[in-house]
């Protein structure tokens, strides 16, 4: 949200304190960066016409005839109709020549002149006519209740000379308020001035917040509001709701419009196709990818959506205009040979994997654990065979059992040995 730049008693603004002008933007609605503002020539010499910035965005040319030394942002006193307004310089220079040009507005035309710097009484007295525009919004709303007129007042703005007051408001229909117009000159003593402005200009006036999370484009660089259709919304495949495409002024919104002629290239592209003949059966569009030129399409009684490139959609519709049909949506044949014994010796690979598995499972539990006897006394009986606990029954069993790895050894060749003989035999 932008701030007021409003001035105090002493001559400076609220706020930033930059004499009302700030160069990020924050406090001054439609803004414009003037790049040519650090040149050495001075910019009164090429060009004498400055834009002024008057409350909530409103600008307007005026004519520095005196050649007075103004600097961006500096408060000023303008001639008026019926009088004079305070306002801050918001552009000066070569700038200003294309913003006139860009509004349509001639050199030649009678544009009306600035009388001189703001003074400290001048902002004393334009601050004290500001304290007047809050109380006087809620009293004119309520006499609109009580006419029983079918408008919205927006806004009022105060002269700095004290002698008019400007009433925005916004209405669907024409509307008589000469009744109105009389109660309000003698309720506040004043000039009235009524301007309708459309819903669009009333968002600009106040201001706000988008859906984007940034500030709204009319109240911080859009000028000119170019009508917005629903078309707009089928091109970029968005969805027709309401409440997503309407901005803040009720209308729809104004970024639609901003991505319109990329699509509009994008679309030559994409054919124009709701259903696609397959020996399978119908295939119907269900959604199309624009920039990737990806196309959806889905059979009755199906759930799944088959994604297709455009250029093989097109290459299916040429098919189909002289009354083929394609075997699938990818590929025209499908040449597919699987052979039995294949099958068959993978599922016999398969089955003796699982065989080897249980089997070196079924082993592995069977193995007795050499470490269960290690801690207990070789003298101890444990009930296995096993040799290290066999006592001595010999002279020569302390030297077996004091080295079980040597009788185990002794006892192995005596087995080879039988063997042997036996062989021999």
């Amino acid at each position: 949200m932008s701030c007021s730049c409003g001035v105090s008693v002493e001559g400076k603004t609220a706020g930033c304190n930059n004499n009302g002008g700030c160069a990020t933007g924050g406090c001054n609605k439609l803004n414009v960066f003037d790049w040519l503002s650090n040149m050495d020539s001075p910019t009164q010499e090429k060009f004498n016409i400055v834009e002024v910035r008057f409350k909530n965005g409103r600008k307007d040319f005026y004519r520095n005839t005196k050649g007075l030394d103004l600097v961006t942002g500096e408060a000023i006193v303008v001639d008026v109709q019926g009088g004079h307004h305070l306002g801050h310089v918001s552009m000066q220079g070569e700038l200003v020549r294309l913003q006139m040009k860009k509004r349509a507005i001639a050199d030649d035309q009678e544009i009306r002149q600035i009388y001189r710097k703001a003074t400290i009484v001048d902002l004393e007295k334009f601050e004290e006519v500001r304290k007047r525009e809050s109380p006087a919004l809620y009293r004119t709303r309520n006499i609109i209740l009580e006419q029983k007129l079918a408008m919205k007042l927006t806004d009022i703005e105060f002269q700095a000379d004290n002698t008019k007051a400007t009433f925005y408001y916004s209405a669907d229909q024409r509307v008589d308020f000469r009744e109105l117009i009389k109660i309000l000159a003698s309720e506040f003593k004043i000039r009235v001035d009524m301007r309708q402005i459309s819903l669009r200009q009333e968002a600009s006036r106040l201001g706000g917040i988008g859906s984007c999370g940034r500030e709204l484009c009319c109240s911080t660089w859009l000028t000119d509001f170019k009508s917005v259709s629903t078309s707009a919304a089928r091109y970029q495949n968005l969805s027709l709701n309401p409440s997503k495409l309407s901005g803040q002024c009720g209308r729809l919104k104004c970024c639609l419009n901003y991505e319109l002629d990329t699509y509009m290239d994008a679309l030559e592209d994409i054919p124009n196709v709701k259903s696609l003949q397959i020996k399978h059966g119908d295939a119907k569009l269900q959604k199309t990818d624009i920039f990737r030129k990806m196309m959806w399409f889905s059979f009755e009684g199906e759930n799944v959506w088959h994604p297709i490139s455009t250029s093989r959609v097109k290459e299916i519709m040429e098919l189909n205009k002289n009354g083929e049909r394609p075997e699938t949506l990818t590929v025209d044949h499908i040449e597919v040979t699987i052979a039995d014994n294949v099958i068959n010796k993978d599922l016999k690979r398969m089955d003796e994997k699982f065989k080897k598995k249980d089997a070196s499972t079924k082993s592995k539990k069977r193995r007795p654990n050499k470490n269960r006897n290690r801690n207990k006394p070789q003298g101890q009986n444990t009930g296995n065979n096993n040799p290290k606990a066999v006592s001595p029954s010999n002279g020569q069993g302390n030297s077996n059992a004091e080295h079980p790895k040597k009788g185990n050894r002794n006892k192995k060749r005596r087995y080879r040995s039988k063997k042997t003989n036996k062989s021999n035999e």
